[in-house]
């Protein structure tokens, strides 16, 4: 059965003790209310009905698979939006809950909008990647080499992630006895950028003997991977003093890490699988190392012997005499050959001075002088040649073969 509500009866017994409101009063209040629990607001959602007016203010409704509210952005606020809206968009917006007394309506009144989903993360890669790019963190010049043989790991990744469990699995089955350090951090998520960057720095400052740095998780959507396409995580790799290798979800992943380690691996079973070579095969390697080392030094045992052979059996050393008793032969000649050409040299010297001699004599006014001739001489000891030359009472040097007669001039003819 049915009770039927009996208005009469409700009516008769709270006519003292009703609050009425008018609808303005109520809508004031859930103004007031709205408001001040929602002074500012970050919403996801989807952009459906989008409007620009010529005012420059926009509106439109945004909405998930359940419901929607409408937005309105003003002109003084999206002049500073990077890009253009559209419905269909996926965003992540600003803002604050507004209430409208007039019509009894609310909507978000945006301050700021951010793209999000699937595509908005490949643009902000892109972009990222380009920037690091041009700033040169992707130079080969500046990788590290990772060492043949490692001692000392450090891992950065979550201590709950099946790439953790994966890598220690690896380590254990190819090389025990590494030490290996783990800075457990967050894969994802807002903090995971942080923690990761601040792990690595950490063993950068802290850990300086490490042979090499693995850094990565497992596998996930391009959203669950993102932490490792920040540009804090990029930084913090390109300035480890330490070799990094990153290993970042499967194969077919790739995120800025990869571009800015020092080598990545598609996996981090197979970074470890690099870093900490098989003991069978460095065993086989070291083998092949010493059978080399032992043919070197017995062939280089073999080219000595050859040389000691062969300096037994020459002339040099066997018969060294036989060597200067040549060159002494050879010497007595070349000093009898010199000896021979400084006579020569003597000998035509000297008939060459003879000859001059000769041809000096008879150059000499002396030879002149010795057939009866003889030279005059004036006071000052001038040659005369002529008798313009000479005055009456002049005195002159007459110089004769053997000796000189001073004489006065008495007359000029």
């Amino acid at each position: 059965m049915v009770d039927l509500f009996d208005f009469e009866t409700y009516n008769k017994n709270n006519s003292d003790s009703r609050k009425i409101y008018s609808v303005t009063d109520i809508n004031n209040e859930i103004k007031v209310i709205l408001e001040d629990s929602y002074p500012s607001v970050w919403i996801s959602g989807e952009i459906s009905g989008f409007k620009q007016y010529s005012s420059g203010h926009i509106y439109f409704n945004l909405k998930d698979e359940n419901s929607q509210i409408s937005a309105v952005m003003f002109s003084f606020q999206n002049q500073k939006l990077k890009f253009s809206l559209k419905d269909g968009m996926q965003v992540l917006l600003y803002g604050k809950i507004k209430s409208y007394v007039s019509r009894g309506t609310y909507q978000v009144q945006v301050y700021n909008i951010e793209k999000q989903g699937v595509g908005f993360l490949k643009e902000k890669f892109e972009e990222l990647k380009n920037k690091l790019f041009k700033e040169g963190l992707f130079d080969e010049a500046h990788r590290k080499q990772i060492p043949y043989i490692v001692n000392k790991i450090g891992i950065v990744t979550s201590k709950d992630g099946a790439a953790l469990h994966d890598i220690l699995s690896v380590l254990d089955r190819r090389f025990s006895n590494v030490e290996v350090l783990i800075y457990p951090v967050k894969v994802q998520g807002e903090t995971a950028k942080n923690e990761i960057a601040k792990a690595i720095q950490y063993f950068n400052k802290n850990h300086k003997d490490l042979d090499v740095l693995l850094v990565g998780r497992g596998g996930g959507s391009l959203e669950d991977l993102w932490a490792f396409n920040e540009e804090i995580v990029a930084r913090a790799i390109y300035n480890s003093n330490i070799p990094i290798i990153s290993c970042v979800g499967h194969e077919v992943d790739f995120t800025i890490a990869d571009f800015v380690a020092d080598l990545r691996a598609p996996t981090p079973s197979v970074a470890a699988e690099i870093v900490a070579k098989n003991r069978a095969d460095i065993e086989e390697k070291l083998s092949m190392i010493k059978d080399r080392i032992i043919n070197n030094i017995k062939n280089l045992v073999k080219r000595y012997e050859e040389k000691i052979n062969f300096f037994k059996t020459c002339r040099a050393l066997a018969r060294p005499q036989e060597i200067y008793e040549d060159k002494i032969y050879l010497v007595d000649e070349i000093r009898e050959k010199l000896i021979l050409q400084i006579k020569n040299i003597f000998s035509n010297k000297h008939q060459q001075l003879k000859l001059n001699i000769q041809k000096l004599d008879l150059l000499s006014p002396l030879k002149t002088m010795s057939r009866g001739y003889c030279v005059c001489f004036n006071k000052e000891g001038k040659l005369l040649k002529k008798v313009e030359q000479i005055k009456t009472n002049d005195i002159l040097d007459i110089k004769l073969i053997n000796g000189i007669i001073k004489s006065k001039v008495l007359e000029i003819k």
